[in-house]
């Protein structure tokens, strides 16, 4: 019986192994399978670069031979590349700057303070990620124009910030109702404010989502496609979206050059959000778990 229950139950282990095998490698060949999708394009771009428009033709796909590095060096030498560049990262940063101190102050209060409409008002904000932009580009595109903003910075930045509140909103809001109010009302009673403790406990203990949120702000900001487009007229004022759209059409028919302009224009993103990637997944993961 003894026997007879031991092998039943090393029977049992023996299956469950064997699921967790099969079920690993699906999940393995599942990764490898998306990871596929994903860098093969990229590679493919950044090689193709690398070759001529006769090369691309005759074999569309083939390692460069001979290696043509005159395309990349154009683009790298070209002024308009580098403007489109210093664009792109100042509507990033600008845009960064207004999210964070005000996404914070909103979710600040309706986390810690208990009012009348609490919950509504954070509803608001949880149904903002469901209002994409191009809903609203017509009233944007007139509301931009009144103020005057048509072809500046900042008629891309406000509101690529007003569109980032929501989920910047609903990533802090947990950090922050996380936090004991025994640690609020010790900062009280040694003489701190409301305020003082928001900037001076509060913000940094929530750091992890502070930088989450500046990560995927910059990235969504360096990406953004359909507002630049509407807003800057000015071809000086061009984002780098737009500028491998416009460089696109400019060479229609230099397919190898339009591929290096557009590997270059992904390189800043890529390498950003690949050196921030562990930090969004762990400010993330701990809102989550926090809220």
């Amino acid at each position: 019986m003894i026997g007879t229950a031991t092998s039943q139950r090393r029977d049992e282990g023996s299956v469950h192994r064997a699921r967790r095998a099969v079920t690993r490698g699906f999940l393995y060949l599942s990764a490898f399978a998306v990871l596929g999708v994903i860098v093969i394009p990229v590679v493919y771009g950044a090689l193709s670069g690398f070759r001529d428009t006769a090369q691309l033709a005759s074999k569309p796909i083939d390692l460069p031979n001979p290696w043509v590095f005159v395309n990349y060096a154009d683009v790298l030498r070209s002024g308009s590349f580098w403007q489109q560049v210093w664009n792109s990262t100042l509507i990033a940063l600008i845009t960064i700057a207004f999210v964070l101190p005000v996404a914070s102050l909103a979710a600040f209060a309706i986390s810690r303070f208990r009012f009348k409409g609490r919950e509504a008002i954070y509803l608001v904000f949880v149904l903002g990620l469901l209002f994409p932009v191009a809903v609203a580009i017509l009233p944007l595109f007139i509301v931009v124009r009144q103020l005057g903003l048509l072809s500046t910075v900042w008629g891309v930045a406000l509101p690529q910030a007003a569109f980032a509140l929501p989920l910047s909103i609903v990533i802090l809001r947990p950090f922050f109702m996380s936090i004991p109010r025994e640690l609020e009302e010790a900062a009280i009673l040694d003489g701190a404010g409301t305020f003082r403790f928001y900037r001076s406990i509060l913000l940094p203990l929530s750091r992890p989502a502070m930088s989450t949120i500046a990560v995927l702000t910059l990235v969504t900001s360096w990406n953004a496609f359909l507002l630049p487009v509407i807003v800057l007229t000015d071809p000086t004022k061009w984002t780098l979206p737009v500028g491998v759209t416009n460089y696109s059409t400019q060479y229609t028919t230099d397919t190898a050059r339009v591929l290096a302009f557009t590997t270059l224009a992904m390189i800043p993103a890529l390498v950003f959000y690949v050196i921030a990637e562990r930090q969004i997944v762990k400010g993330l993961s701990a809102g989550a778990i926090k809220g």
